[in-house]
């Protein structure tokens, strides 16, 4: 909505109107320049929203719904989206038989998506020698986890060697649990420890 004749883009909307067919919305404007004076009309075509499908991890579970949105936008992976089961964060996009990362919403079959109005589901992994005690955990999806935190877990006090997140492996830094897929850790002899995880435990996988 720049001015044409001093190309301002710093203008007043004095009047808009909306017209609908069957498959656009049009939006007039009628707008007055702030810069030079100038009042002139300008005109926005939209797709009509139309609804996608819309699949739906929370936690363990799945749930299959539908999203209406306008053909005429972009979707990446990380848009928070808010569906009928509250706000979503996409986490890959369907587009024929492929997975990407952003596409044209005119394009797109399937959007996948993680709630984020729950807590952030994580695997705890204890290296015992041989054997692994395996936990899964719920922590608030902002909670942060770093390699060499010493951590209380059930009978375990143990120091976190790696951090799995969705896009990689960390073995310094930091994670939010939102992203974390899996923690790895070993036993060590402290007595003292950085956080006790023990109550965030859902249960005990092996």
């Amino acid at each position: 909505m720049d001015c044409p004749i001093c190309g301002s883009d710093d203008v007043e909307i004095l009047n808009s109107k909306q017209k609908s067919s069957k498959k656009k919305l049009t939006e007039e404007y009628l707008l007055k320049c702030e810069d030079c004076g100038h009042v002139f009309k300008d005109v926005i075509s939209l797709k009509k929203p139309r609804p996608y499908r819309l699949i739906i991890s929370e936690q363990d579970k799945s749930h299959k719904t539908t999203i209406e949105l306008s053909p005429s936008d972009e979707l990446k992976s990380g848009d928070v989206l808010l569906s009928d089961m509250g706000q979503v964060e996409v986490t890959s996009i369907e587009v024929g038989d492929k997975r990407v990362k952003k596409a044209k919403l005119e394009d797109i079959n399937t959007i996948w998506a993680n709630s984020i109005e729950i807590p952030a589901r994580i695997g705890f992994s204890v290296d015992l020698h041989g054997e692994v005690d395996s936990y899964k955990l719920d922590l608030e999806r902002d909670f942060e986890i770093a390699p060499g935190d010493i951590v209380k877990i059930d009978k375990h006090v143990v120091k976190v060697h790696v951090v799995k997140t969705q896009e990689r492996k960390l073995t310094s830094g930091f994670a939010k649990a939102a992203v974390i897929t899996r923690v790895y850790s070993k036993p060590v002899k402290f007595s003292n420890y950085d956080y006790d995880l023990t109550k965030d435990i859902v249960k005990k996988t092996s």
